[in-house]
C-alpha cells in the first residue's frame, strides 16, 4: 500500500477528497549557501608567495638584439617657411626690438601699427616655438630668455629707437624687453640710453671737429717757435738798419762843420 511505496504521490492515493489540500507546494530552486569566503591564513599566504613560479631572466636583454627605433619627426614646410622669415627679419633690419604683448582691442593694435609705420617701423607677430630654434643656432642666443610669453617684434631698417620709445610710451599694453641694434644686444635701459645719443651726422661732425682740433693745436705749437724767431730777427735787422742810418747821418753832419 502507500507505506510500502512512499514514492507515490498523495494525489494518487485512494483517500477521500474531504481532507486533501487544495494547494500543494513543492520546493524547487537552489540550496541554501552553507560556505562563505574566508581569508587565507597568513602562513599559507607566505607559502604561496615563496613557492610562486618565477621565470628566469634572459642572459641578454631583448633590447640588445633589436635596436631602438627613434620616431622621426616629419619636417613641416610651413614651419620651415616661418623660420626663414624670422632669419630674414634679423638679417635685413638694423633694429629688432622684442616687446611683451598683452591683450588689447583690435582698434588699438591698428593705431599702434599706423603710428609705428610713420617712422618706418613694422610690427611682426611671432611664435616662440618658431623663433627659439632660429635664435639658438645664430649669434643672437642671448635674446632667448626674452621669448617666454606672448611677444612681438618691432623691426626697422633704420635705428629709430627714439621714435619707437615715443610711440610705446602711450601704449602700456606693449612693454619693451630688449633690442638688437646694429648687431648689438641691448636691454631696455640700453635702448633708452641709445635713444639719447645724437644723430649719426651730428656725431660724425663732432668727431671730425675733435680730430681737426688736435692737428691745428699741434701745428700752431710747431709754428710758434719759428714765428717768434723770425720776429726777433726782423727786429734785430731793423735795429741794425736804424743804427747804420744814424751813423751815416752823424758822419755827414761832422764833415759839414769842418768845411765851414
Amino acid at each position: 500500500s502507500l507505506a510500502a511505496r512512499p514514492e507515490l504521490c498523495l494525489s494518487c492515493a485512494p483517500l477521500s477528497s474531504a481532507w486533501l489540500p487544495a494547494l500543494q507546494l513543492v520546493r524547487r530552486g537552489s540550496k541554501a549557501v552553507t560556505r562563505h569566503w574566508k581569508a587565507m591564513h597568513f602562513q599559507r599566504q607566505k607559502l604561496m608567495a615563496v613557492t610562486e613560479y618565477v621565470a628566469p631572466r634572459p642572459a641578454i636583454p631583448p633590447r640588445c638584439f633589436t635596436p631602438r627605433k627613434e620616431p622621426v619627426e616629419k619636417e613641416d614646410g610651413y614651419r620651415r617657411l616661418l623660420q626663414q622669415q624670422v632669419q630674414e627679419v634679423f638679417r635685413d633690419n638694423r633694429m629688432v626690438a622684442v616687446c611683451q604683448f598683452n591683450s588689447m582691442p583690435d582698434e588699438d593694435v591698428v593705431l599702434l601699427k599706423h603710428y609705428l609705420r610713420k617712422h618706418n617701423i613694422q610690427v611682426k607677430f611671432v611664435l616662440n616655438e618658431i623663433v627659439r630654434p632660429v635664435l639658438s643656432q645664430s649669434k643672437y642666443q642671448n635674446l632667448l630668455p626674452l621669448f617666454v610669453a606672448r611677444n612681438i617684434l618691432l623691426v626697422s631698417p633704420e635705428t629709430k629707437a627714439k621714435e619707437m620709445l615715443r610711440v610705446l610710451k602711450g601704449v602700456p599694453q606693449v612693454n619693451l624687453l630688449g633690442a638688437c641694434i646694429d648687431d648689438t644686444i641691448l636691454s631696455r635701459q640700453g635702448v633708452e640710453n641709445f635713444a639719447k645719443l645724437p644723430s649719426l651726422e651730428a656725431a660724425q661732425g663732432q668727431t671730425v671737429g675733435a680730430l681737426a682740433l688736435l692737428p691745428s693745436q699741434t701745428s700752431s705749437l710747431l709754428q710758434r717757435g719759428p714765428a717768434h724767431l723770425t720776429a726777433l730777427l726782423d727786429q734785430h735787422l731793423r735795429r741794425l738798419r736804424e743804427g747804420d742810418t744814424g751813423g751815416r747821418a752823424g758822419d755827414m753832419g761832422g764833415t759839414g762843420g769842418d768845411t765851414g
